[in-house]
Order: structure tokens, then C-alpha cells, then sequence
């Protein structure tokens, strides 16, 4: 579990109260994810190597440290992954983005894949996959293991609220990869929902719901 961090930090216990919240309509689900995945991305890019740049200021050359954001791919699993995208590229514009479609089917809860794009190259950084929510593990599961096949070295998976049962399948799949959660919650229900959390977050991030 050396692997797994579970943050702690006030703000971001106050964003995940909104999303958990019924009431909450989907703008302002939407804009609380996606400043919870800042204060997650935060933490996540501390993985990140710098180099030495020598900045000429107004007075004298100061040797500043960069990161390379051109080498970090950002990677949502549709389509509720893109309501965390937003929050990585406030920090880093310059980072890429790549996709991976993956539907639940209803009767089995696990995930059925239909896309896969990435950017030319992406396997030579890091490779950061976003997921509202860790539930069975399923998703998170296939997409690492369809980008390690694309060539994927360096995988962090980052997530804003997780189940144990998730956590505990991911990293027994993935031991390799980092993982970064907001909240964990202890149970899932009979239809692999996590409780408490927040229902489902692709509906309400777009407004679907019935």
C-alpha cells in the first residue's frame, strides 16, 4: 500500500462534500471536481523530474527548474474521466491528452472498452489515467493494461473518491502503479456503487440523469 495516498487537506474534503451532495447540480459538480483534481494534481506532479534553465530576469540570469510538460499524457476513461482533465491542464497546459472509452455493462459491472487514442510517443513520460471514482477497479484495471500494451512505462492512476475493494484490486493487478485518492469510502452496493459517494459521476457531470 506504499504505493497509494490517500490526501488529506482541507480543501479538498471541501470540494468532495459538494460532490457527494444530492443536491449539487451538474455546474457545480462540475466545477468541484475539477478543483479537487488541481489540489490532487498538486500532489500527483511531485513525481515529476525538473531540469536546470538558465532565465534571464530584469537584473540577472537566475538557473530555474522546468518541468517538461510536453511528456506528461493525461488520460481520462470516458467519459466521466473528463470532468478531471481540466484540472491537470490548469497546471500543466503544455501536457498532452490521450482517451480510452470504456462502458459498464450493467449486468456484469465490469467494463467493456470501445476507443483508444493517444498522442504520437506518449509512452516516454509519465502516463497520469483520471477517474472520478476507483469502484471496482475494473475500468482503472483494463486501462492500465491497454496503455502498458501501447508501450505505457510510467503509469499514475489518480481518482477523487475510491472504494477499499478497488484499491485493493488495482494494486494487486498494478503493483507498479502510484495511486492518488481523495476519499475512500469502505462499501460497495449490489450494484458496484460506491457508498456513500456520489452516485454516478459521469451523469452528473454532463447532466444526465434520469
Amino acid at each position: 500500500m506504499d504505493k497509494v495516498r490517500i490526501l488529506d487537506h482541507p480543501l479538498l474534503h471541501h470540494k468532495l462534500s459538494f460532490l457527494r451532495d444530492k443536491d449539487s447540480a451538474p455546474a457545480v459538480f462540475r466545477a468541484n471536481a475539477e478543483a479537487a483534481t488541481v489540489l490532487l494534481a498538486s500532489e500527483v506532479t511531485r513525481l515529476l523530474p525538473t531540469e536546470t534553465v538558465a532565465v534571464e530576469t530584469p537584473l540577472a540570469t537566475a538557473q530555474c527548474q522546468r518541468v517538461r510538460e510536453e511528456d506528461v499524457t493525461i488520460v481520462p476513461i470516458l467519459r466521466a474521466g473528463l470532468g478531471m482533465v481540466q484540472g491537470f491542464l490548469d497546471l500543466m497546459p503544455g501536457a498532452r491528452v490521450g482517451h480510452v472509452g470504456l462502458a459498464r455493462n450493467e449486468e456484469t459491472h465490469e467494463p467493456e472498452a470501445y476507443y483508444f487514442k493517444m498522442p504520437p510517443g506518449f509512452g516516454r513520460g509519465l502516463t497520469i489515467v483520471v477517474d472520478p471514482m476507483l469502484a471496482t477497479g475494473g475500468s482503472a484495471c483494463d486501462a492500465i493494461a491497454t496503455l502498458k500494451r501501447h508501450g505505457a512505462a510510467r503509469i499514475v492512476f489518480v481518482c477523487l473518491i475510491a472504494s477499499e475493494q478497488g484499491i485493493a484490486r488495482l494494486t494487486a493487478e498494478h503493483p507498479d502503479v502510484d495511486v492518488f485518492v481523495g476519499e475512500c469510502d469502505a462499501v460497495l452496493n449490489d450494484r458496484a456503487y460506491i457508498v456513500p459517494g456520489v452516485g454516478d459521476a459521469g451523469d452528473r457531470i454532463f447532466g444526465t440523469e434520469n
